[in-house]
């Protein structure tokens, strides 16, 4: 049974749809490979932003336990 044939939604190339294609469905391969660069930059900003939300989260709990009642 052949494979199906789909058209890329960023290059407008055609490519086989195997089932063993890393990436999206909707890209060939060739789109599909330089995606892991952008994501791993984006996940390196959320951490950044993630380490800030927590340092914040630490210093609330800090103070609601640790305060003094005067």
């Amino acid at each position: 049974m052949p494979f199906p044939i789909r058209t890329c939604a960023i290059c407008g190339e055609e490519f086989e749809l195997r089932p063993d294609k890393p990436g999206f469905a909707n890209r060939c391969p060739t789109c599909s490979s330089a995606d892991p660069e952008d994501a791993a930059t984006q996940q390196n900003d959320d951490l950044k932003g993630d380490a800030e939300i927590n340092a914040a989260r630490r210093k609330a709990i800090r103070d609601l336990l640790y305060r003094k009642d005067s």
